[in-house]
């Protein structure tokens, strides 16, 4: 299985996501996309993420660029959080965990004194191209949409 590189293309990617034709990143080759990880919906941090990208997503569209949400909750669950949070992009179902293995973001987590393996909130910028052009690893919630959003802007010629 490719890992994904730095300034390298993006390998062919399938998935599931929720507004059932998008299913892989081909279907939005000529724009930048962002890809964003986070472990479970409806919880503080990844509802407050997905709150904060919504926010900002009209200026993303005028730099071009698609914002895609990525946890390993199922297609159902995933509606309910875009409906009850009206955000303005799709999420991704990756619950066999081939895209948290693709970008490298599943980590073991201690929770509760016990060992797990979740995902580590992580953000790729991925140009019009198809090639990654940042990598956020350990992402704190606040103000990483904006950070985020002035990347893409230096993207722009």
């Amino acid at each position: 299985m490719k890992k994904i590189v730095l300034d390298k293309p993006v390998p062919k990617l399938a998935f599931e996501a929720t507004d059932g034709t998008l299913t892989d990143l081909s279907h939005l080759k000529g724009q930048n996309i962002v890809l964003y990880f986070y472990p479970k919906d409806d919880t503080p941090g990844c509802t407050q993420e997905g709150k904060d990208f919504a926010e900002l997503y009209p200026k993303f569209k005028k730099l071009n660029t698609q914002i895609l949400g990525i946890s390993r909750d199922n297609i159902t669950c995933h509606n309910k959080f875009i409906q009850k949070y009206e955000f303005p992009f799709p999420l991704i179902s990756d619950t066999d965990q081939m895209l948290c293995k693709t970008f490298d973001v599943l980590k073991e987590k201690n929770m509760y004194g016990r060992l797990v393996f979740g995902i580590e909130r992580s953000t790729f910028l991925i140009d019009s191209k198809g090639i990654v052009r940042q990598i956020w690893r350990k992402v704190k919630v606040q103000n990483h949409a904006q950070d985020v959003l002035e990347a893409v802007k230096a993207l722009t010629p």
